[in-house]
């Protein structure tokens, strides 16, 4: 690896979406620190994938400050610069719970995770992504704009996270860049599909992994130069269509 080689770090990249991303980031010659508290599928992910580039694994709880700064230390001390973060750890399928009686434990953990971890990445990546003149890309949801019963605490999450997004745009430009993708149904358990599942789709299929990690990677370009502070929703047109029983 040279010093002109850019480097990402991607939080929650063991599995799903953030694997996705990874690989794609590691295929544009990134090198790349996974970032999760996921230990045994962060390894074995960066153990399949050192073929294709520089890719090493930091133990993370996204919620701990003291973990956070340790992993941004890391890619300091390894690298000596970072061009690219992006936020993806997150509690993706919380316990459903009326919010008569939701566990404030529960609530307070998935904000934790899910919005406030992202503040802190960024908080202690800023010295470094200042220096590059890198980007920020944080992955919310489609449940930011709307909702099942009983998600308020993921919900609430996602939606703190897209305005997270547009603050931190303002607050660090020009010389970082901030975006958020939110996605819809995205199959990253490769879990039986049904054709309706397909058909309910605008597009006319189910989200992959690889759908959100393209527009991650064009986020982080300098081909996206003039883009900040803006929610990309990435859900195969499902938030467009209007849906009445009959």
């Amino acid at each position: 690896m040279n010093s002109t080689t850019p480097v990402a770090l991607v939080t929650g990249g063991a599995r799903g979406i953030g694997q996705g991303i990874v690989r794609r980031l590691l295929e544009r010659q990134y090198a790349v620190v996974i970032a999760d508290n996921d230990v045994e599928g962060a390894e074995s992910a960066g153990a399949a994938w050192r073929s294709l580039g520089p890719v090493q694994f930091v133990a993370t709880d996204v919620a701990d400050e003291a973990a956070v700064r340790h992993s941004v230390a890391v890619v300091a001390q390894t690298f000596g610069r970072l061009d690219a973060l992006v936020n993806n750890a997150g509690i993706a399928d919380p316990p459903r719970q009326p919010v008569d009686v939701l566990d404030l434990a529960l609530w307070n953990r998935v904000i934790s995770v899910n919005l406030t971890g992202s503040l802190l990445m960024v908080k202690h990546s800023v010295p470094l992504l200042r220096a590059s003149r890198g980007a920020i890309v944080n992955i919310a949801s489609t449940r930011a704009l709307q909702s099942e019963a009983h998600t308020e605490a993921y919900a609430a999450s996602k939606g703190g996270l897209v305005a997270l997004t547009h603050a931190l745009a303002i607050s660090l430009g020009p010389d970082i860049r901030v975006n958020c993708i939110s996605p819809g149904w995205i199959d990253v358990r490769h879990s039986p599909l049904r054709p309706t599942d397909h058909a309910q789709h605008p597009v006319g299929r189910v989200g992959q992994s690889e759908d959100i990690a393209a527009l991650a990677a064009f986020l982080l370009s300098a081909e996206a130069g003039f883009i900040t502070g803006q929610n990309f929703i990435v859900d195969g047109g499902m938030t467009r269509k209007m849906i009445y029983r009959e």
